[in-house]
């Protein structure tokens, strides 16, 4: 069957509508896709600062829980030392007994030998009772010293608490601001994405996992710069077209043209 003239010419322009619009479509869906990468990152990003902030935050309980320990630790050491003493004590008072009977004792004494004998007991009690006065001493300077650094901690911990609750509401403005900004971003994703088909969503998502959060690359004189592979000529030359998504052989990544400007 034959063509008239102006059945060929109208159809040639048919042709050359349809590859207009599948341009059009196809740099729509680049900008769109190009557009999705980049709140991703902006979302990435917001959320690693995010992490290093919450991280400050749990270092600022942390610190704070460190020093209630350590308050702790000496409030357990001051009560030890305390009940030490008690004990040392109750001991020099009953050595004080035992001396005082002896002595009592002496003087129903009838025999030298016995006398000697109670004489040594009394001086053996009284060498013992005088290293229980020692060690009693030394228990009363650990307290005492004990008390001062609990004080001196207490106070610390006082002063560390306020400021550190100061310092962590701080944080937790920052967090809650950065996570509204994030939510933000998130409608803006989720707007975008519900405007593109879901399987290229799902290519997109594939590539951003398996590329460190890159699904697009750029192409330029010849090479794609996500990889920086030299990219084969047919391929590059197709991408003019923008007839189809192209991808990169060497890193998978989604290709856009992108010329060097003058």
């Amino acid at each position: 069957m034959l063509h008239t003239d102006g059945s060929i010419q109208k159809h040639n322009q048919l042709l050359i509508q349809k590859k207009v619009s599948g341009g059009t479509v196809l740099k729509k869906k680049l900008e769109m896709l190009e557009e999705l990468q980049e709140i991703e990152q902006v979302i990435d990003g917001m959320k690693t600062v995010q992490s290093g902030l919450q991280g400050e935050l749990d270092d600022i309980g942390l610190a704070v829980d460190a020093t209630r320990q350590e308050v702790a630790g000496l409030e357990e050491r001051l009560t030890l030392l305390e009940s030490e003493k008690s004990a040392l004590e109750a001991t020099q008072a009953t050595e004080l007994e035992n001396i005082t009977r002896s002595e009592t004792n002496m003087k129903e004494i009838k025999t030298n030998k016995e006398f000697q004998a109670v004489g040594r007991e009394i001086s053996a009690a009284r060498k013992q009772l005088t290293e229980i006065e020692e060690q009693i001493l030394q228990k009363i300077t650990q307290i005492d010293e004990s008390a001062g650094e609990l004080t001196t901690k207490k106070s610390a911990l006082g002063e560390m608490a306020e400021n550190s609750a100061e310092r962590a509401s701080e944080k937790q403005a920052e967090i809650d601001k950065i996570q509204h900004d994030i939510d933000a971003d998130v409608v803006r994703r989720e707007a975008l994405t519900s405007a593109m088909p879901a399987s290229l969503i799902k290519r997109f998502t594939t590539l951003r996992d398996q590329r460190r959060g890159r699904a697009l690359a750029i192409a330029r004189d010849g090479y794609c710069m996500g990889c920086n592979m030299q990219l084969p000529p047919q391929l590059y030359n197709n991408l003019y077209k923008q007839e189809e998504l192209l991808s990169c052989p060497h890193c998978q990544r989604i290709l856009i043209l992108k010329l060097q400007q003058q």
